[in-house]
């Protein structure tokens, strides 16, 4: 049985970094939660300094693990 945090993990993959220095291209991020941010078409993103930071939604897509993998990946950060 998934926990109510193991359902709202989320990822995405960078895609396109334009001239943002803290996010990688084919990397694996998590993306917390942030309404607002979303509505404006960013997503808040722990970066590559293990910061939440804002970055267009356009630099990213979506993608679905396991909750396995999901679980995986938080723990490996």
């Amino acid at each position: 049985m998934l926990t109510n945090k193991e359902k709202r993990l989320r990822f995405v993959i960078c895609i396109d970094k334009g001239s943002e220095e803290l996010i990688t291209p084919r990397r694996i991020y998590e993306v917390l939660p942030d309404e607002d941010a979303e509505r404006s078409q960013y997503l808040r993103i722990i970066d590559d300094e293990g910061e939440d930071y804002l970055y267009p939604a356009k630099y990213f897509i979506t993608v679905e693990f396991t909750p396995e993998i999901s679980r995986a990946i938080q723990e490996a950060a």
